[in-house]
Formats: C-alpha cells, structure tokens, sequence
C-alpha cells in the first residue's frame, strides 16, 4: 500500500524521538521513501547521521540555511511528500501547530503544505489531560489533521497514564489509512450540507445586544466531520471566538434574520443541521443611538417580537426542502420529553437533545451528552467529546444517505 510513497517525517523534541528510528526502518521495508526535518530539540535526543543512515536521504532542520534553500526550497520540501508525519507531536510542537506559527523549519513545513498531516502525540500525561492541549487538539482536528495515539502506560517520567508515542506498527497502521482513504471513506462526496452554528446577536441599540452562551464548537466540529466524509459544506456561524474549520465555507452572520438569509442563499442541500442557539426573540425596533442612563430616569423597557424561525422554516415541505433536515434542542430539564416534541413542531427528520443546565457545562465546554430523536425512537448516547459527537453523527448521516441518489438536493 505504501510503495512509492513519499514521507515527509518531523521528528519533534522528546524521549519517543527514538521511535522514529524504527518507523523510518518500517516504512522504508514497505517500500516507502522518507525525508526527516528535525527541530532543534530533537537534536537532544536522536542524531541527524542516524536519521539520514536510515532514510538514505538528507536530513533538514535549518530554516536559513542557504544550501537547503538552494537545493530543496521549505515550499517544495512541504509540498514534495504524499503526507507529513509528526512524530513525536510534543505538547509545544502541537501548540504552535494550532496557533499557526512558522518559528523554525518544522512549523513553516507544516504551515506551508497542502498535503495531508498525521500526528502522534507524545508527552506527560499532565500535559495531556491539561486544557490547554485539549483545546490545540480540538483545533487541529477542526483543521482535518490526523491523530494516532497517544498510548498508556508507563513514562520515562516515571508516570503512569496517556501520553506514551504510539507504536512504530501503530503509527504505520494510521499512514496506510490516511493514504488508501478511497470512495469508502468519503461516503458523503458530491453531497452538499448546511450547518449553523455559535449563538445569534439581536441588537438592542448599537452598543449592547441580546446574546447566549454558545461558542460554537459542536457546530463547528459537525461542520468539520461532514467535510471530512466528503461533503461539501457551508457553515453558517453567528459570532465566535474559534478557528473556522478547514475545507468548509464559512459565512458569518450576526443576528437570526442574517442567518435565514445565509441559509436560504445556500439551498439546495442535501443536508441541513441546525447546530445554531438561535436568539428566540429580538427587538421590536433598536434605539439608533446608544442609550443613556441619567440619573433619576426610569429604566428602559423594550417590545419583543420573534425570530424567525430557521430550523422549521428549512424544514417545512417544498421543491428545497433539504433530505434530511437536523435540529438541537438546547434544554435545561424533561430534556428528551422536549426534544420529541420540538421535532414534531418543527417538522424536522431528527433532533439532538442535550442538557445545558449550568452544572453540566455544555456551553463552551468540550464534551456533550446527546439523545438522538427520530421517528424511528430515541437513542441515548454517551457522553462524548464535542468532536466524537460529531464524528458519530456525521456517520450516521452518511449510513442514512447512502441509498439516496445523487442529483437534486431536494425532492
């Protein structure tokens, strides 16, 4: 499978540096070629003549070195490779990876490929579990980058937990995936899907506004999964403080009315998910100039009218009516009681229930407990990351299109 190919490997600063020995061993005996960029703190750890014993090639690590920029420029190093492998992935290495940053040859290689990217983070397992690296992780994958690993088990910091490299074979096992990715793995190509999502901004005059406390990263990673199954999508996100994923379209709207104008500008779809906390009112009429509190004067009162409606509005029957229409039911309590009868109001084919009550930390946080709600009855999954979520039901979307035929959007 992996004959021919050409790795690119990166080989970061860390104990399991060593690993990338015997990987580079493996590849090659799959008939493999492999080109090593090292970081400087690699260096502590392995040697640049070990690597380049093994890979029969050159190896780079100097950002200004005239002679490599002559020979084989970064651009062309990144862009020369079938993938690039990071191994190890270090917590630092991670960090500048999802902040963009291009402060040595690794990084630019890295910021400058338009070739796949596979991971295999390596690090102590308080670094692991430390927010922070949970949040980088959460970015790169929203990017479409790869991950493999890390393992249990002991540390050479004499720790116990996640964070040990993958194994060689392991880290072989996930390159022969991410290249031999075919038809299978993209069940959702030629298809086209919708997804909004973060909160709405309903103006109260042009300083404040009516707002909530999603941040979009449910929608974000649905967004993110579809597009990793071959969809072609367009994301819809009211204001946030995340990346936009890769390989989707993003349009960023501000208030419930810029966000059915967005969604009705998209259609036809194959598939709608309404990830979005929608605003469920607006001000009538917002002041045109900022309001002014002076003493004394009675506080402000305000009509409210209603949003629009997005979810039922995409939902309702007609010639763009997407194939399968999907909504969230943000509850704080009767959770799966509520969402069952939002999809019979709203008419959409399923709903996501899950419960946002303060304690549970669904808005803003990483993880989500879900019931999925169908005609067909009500699952209950797992609590799970925001990102498995959505991996979950980005599957279960493709296994319930695929005996669909491509063609209109909508029947």
């Amino acid at each position: 499978m992996l004959a021919g190919k050409h790795i690119l490997l990166i080989v970061g600063g860390g104990i399991a540096a060593y690993k990338s020995l015997e990987l580079i061993r493996r590849l090659r005996g799959t008939g493999a070629s492999v080109r090593c960029v090292m970081t400087d703190a690699a260096a502590h750890f392995v040697t640049a003549m070990s690597l380049q014993a093994l890979c029969e090639d050159k190896v780079y690590h100097d950002m200004f070195s005239l002679t490599d920029e002559s020979e084989m420029g970064h651009i062309q190093l990144s862009r020369s490779a079938d993938l690039l492998v990071v191994a190890p992935a270090t917590a630092d290495l991670i960090a500048r990876m999802a902040a963009g940053l291009a402060n040595d040859l690794a990084t630019t290689v890295l910021l400058a490929t338009d070739k796949p990217v596979l991971i295999a983070p390596a690090m102590n397992v308080r670094m692991w579990t430390h927010q922070a690296t949970i949040d980088n992780l959460a970015t790169l994958r929203r990017r479409g980058i790869a991950v493999v690993g890390p393992n249990e088990g002991p540390m050479a910091c004499n720790e116990f937990g996640f964070g040990r490299m993958s194994e060689p074979d392991e880290i072989v096992s996930a390159i022969t995936a991410v290249l031999s990715a075919g038809p299978a793995a993209r069940p959702l190509a030629g298809r086209r899907a919708l997804v909004t999502s973060g909160p709405t901004r309903e103006p109260i005059d042009p300083v404040r506004f009516i707002s909530n406390h999603s941040s979009g990263k449910q929608g974000h990673a649905i967004a993110a999964a579809l597009a990793r199954l071959g969809a072609e999508v367009t994301l819809v996100s009211g204001p946030v403080a995340i990346a936009d994923p890769a390989h989707v379209r993003t349009v960023r709207i501000e208030s419930a009315d810029e966000m059915l104008r967005a969604c009705q500008a998209t259609l036809p779809v194959d598939i709608a998910v309404c990830a979005a906390a929608v605003a469920d009112w607006k001000v009538d009429s917002p002041a045109t100039q900022k309001l002014k509190k002076s003493e004394g004067a009675a506080a402000p009162t305000f009509r409210m009218v209603a949003n629009p409606d997005i979810l039922a509005t995409l939902a309702k029957a007609g010639p763009q009516r997407p194939r399968l229409v999907v909504g969230f039911a943000a509850e704080t309590d009767r959770v799966v009681q509520h969402a069952i009868e939002k999809r019979q109001r709203k008419a959409c084919d399923w709903i996501l229930a899950n419960d946002v009550s303060p304690a549970t930390g669904t808005f803003g946080g990483d993880h989500n407990t879900v019931h999925l709600v169908s005609a067909a009855g009500t699952e209950a999954w797992p609590k799970l990351g925001k990102d498995a979520v959505a991996t979950r039901l980005a599957e279960r979307i493709a296994e319930h299109l695929a005996a669909l035929p491509l063609g209109k959007a909508a029947e």
